[in-house]
């Protein structure tokens, strides 16, 4: 697995916890409100993500009827699921800053070497 895909998936299982804790959502409506923040990610990819999320007790799925076709299993929060959003949200806040801070500083260094060289 690559590095990306590293990244993405834990930065996704929280984005995915954060969507669901608004609203309970379906796979294909989950997909369509990540792609409206900017995240762009398959729904086969999605879904072997919200079946490890359901298997930590993280999420919980329930069939719904649908008011065009058949049902849908839609996605509520459960209260471990909360908790994990919360660490989440905490780990991003302390992560967030010196990392944008780094590859800030690493592209300025990026271009002073650049300008010595012209």
């Amino acid at each position: 697995m690559s590095l990306r895909s590293q990244l993405l998936k834990g930065i996704l299982e929280g984005c995915i916890l954060a969507i669901i804790s608004r609203n309970a959502v379906y796979g294909y409506e989950l997909s369509v409100k990540l792609q409206e923040y900017g995240l762009t990610v398959s729904e086969g990819s999605i879904y072997p993500i919200l079946l490890r999320l359901q298997k930590e007790k993280l999420i919980r799925g329930e069939m719904k009827k649908s008011p065009s076709g058949p049902n849908r299993k839609y996605y509520f929060l459960t209260e471990e699921g909360a908790q994990a959003l919360e660490d989440f949200q905490k780990n991003w806040e302390e992560i967030k800053p010196p990392v944008d801070s780094l590859l800030r500083k690493e592209t300025d260094h990026a271009q002073e070497r650049n300008d010595q060289v012209e």
